[in-house]
């Protein structure tokens, strides 16, 4: 027995008293492959009619957070590329981002402009994972090919610049594991010129797509109103015409020197979920373009007389200062002067407001170290966005929030 229901349904809006007993209980992953990833969904349906879902939070766990308080402050480093795997390069940024403040750290402006630029490359990496699966579990699979090949030319870009393409691990304490090379920046500007026409192709193939629009049109409403309650933030809460970005709002980086726009909607729907990624790649755009043709010279590192940047191969090798400095800061407990306080820092992260909260005790290890990530919050959307809807309607509205499993670990 189906019946038919309004977007924002309640169990008793949907199903009458007397169907209560024909209600089905369905396990949606963690293997089905429109999840992506390790994810779970306990269903309730009347019919093809979703009358309630239980996300399951922690599904994949790894004490992530735990393990921020038994390594130092640049071994974490390798743990934040697993928690968003789909853009790592923006996760290690915000982490000694939120460190350094902690530290009372200020980094060199080249630093700054290389993290701007590596975070906003990470950006569209993002987005084009999530727009191309949301396309290819609607069956628009050469969107998805489309999308997929120019996160290869991102990769090979970040493998140049660091020896990774996937887990960079590419910031450090007060700077950067590897300067910029004439040949990464070569590789970036031949990116700015071709991926535009990728994008417009993009364009073309979805956004006048009867079917692609009527699977994503109307569907997974999220109000304006319900995203600030909720604390949804970055594509989510922008497609719900929620104008906040932490690049604008709160500055940080190298993001004051930049022009770009806040890419916004108002329908809230998995349409504008969509379209607000595809501009918001176009501006990540700009703000790469204008990063590379103004990037200061000068240091990535901050001086090695503050002991908390880790000196270069080449100073470790050929300076008693260098090798000082290097055992102190990996050997020994005489490197970071941490004072005892508590900082949150966050950044914009692709998928939104991506927070540390860290407490100092003196020691090169956090007393406490905890996260905001982004999909914790907006997984916790996921069973008003889909009561009343239908069983296949799952995979859109899933798609369009592009949650990360590793992400919920609590």
């Amino acid at each position: 027995m189906s019946l038919v229901a309004p977007q924002h349904a309640t169990v008793e809006d949907v199903v009458r008293d007397d169907a209560q007993d024909y209600l089905w209980t369905l396990n949606f992953g963690p293997q089905h492959p429109a999840t992506h990833t390790t994810l779970r969904l306990l269903l309730k349906l009347d019919g093809e009619r979703v009358v309630d879902a239980v996300p399951d939070i922690g599904y994949l766990h790894s004490g992530f957070e735990k393990l921020g308080e038994h390594l130092d402050y640049n071994q974490y480093v390798t743990v934040t590329d697993r928690m968003n795997y789909i853009s790592p390069m923006a996760n290690n940024v915000a982490w000694h981002t939120s460190v350094e403040r902690l530290l009372g750290i200020e980094i060199t402006p080249r630093c700054q402009y290389i993290r701007s630029i590596v975070a906003e490359l990470a950006r569209i990496s993002d987005h084009l994972l999530c727009n191309g699966a949301v396309g290819l579990d609607v069956g628009a699979f050469t969107f998805f090919l489309y999308a997929f090949y120019q996160r290869e030319v991102l990769y090979d870009i970040f493998e140049t610049l660091c020896g990774a393409r996937f887990t960079n691990s590419y910031t450090r304490v007060g700077g950067l594991m590897h300067d910029m090379t004439p040949l990464v920046i070569e590789k970036i500007r031949a990116f700015l010129r071709k991926f535009p026409k990728t994008l417009d192709d993009m364009d073309r193939l979805l956004n006048r797509n009867k079917i692609f629009i009527d699977r994503t049109k109307g569907v997974g409403i999220l109000t304006k109103e319900q995203a600030i309650n909720r604390s949804a933030s970055g594509p989510i809460a922008r497609a719900s015409g929620v104008t906040r970005d932490l690049r604008k709002d709160e500055p940080y980086l190298a993001y004051k020197d930049f022009d770009f726009q806040v890419c916004c909607a108002p329908a809230g729907d998995c349409l504008a979920r969509y379209l607000v990624r595809m501009a918001e790649m176009r501006e990540s755009l700009k703000i790469v373009e204008q990063a590379v043709e103004n990037l200061p010279a000068g240091e990535i590192n901050v001086g090695i007389n503050q002991r908390t940047a880790l000196p270069s191969k080449k100073m470790v090798y050929s300076s008693i200062e260098g090798t000082i400095s290097h055992f102190e800061l990996t050997m020994s407990n005489r490197g970071f002067e941490v004072p005892h306080e508590e900082s949150y820092a966050a950044n914009e992260a692709a998928n939104g407001e991506l927070g540390f909260y860290l407490v100092g005790d003196g020691n090169d290890v956090a007393y406490r170290a905890r996260c905001r990530p982004p999909s914790f919050i907006h997984f916790a959307l996921f069973p008003d966005l889909i009561r009343g809807h239908t069983l296949s309607d799952i995979v859109a509205v899933l798609g369009s929030l592009n949650i990360i499993a590793a992400e919920l670990d609590r």
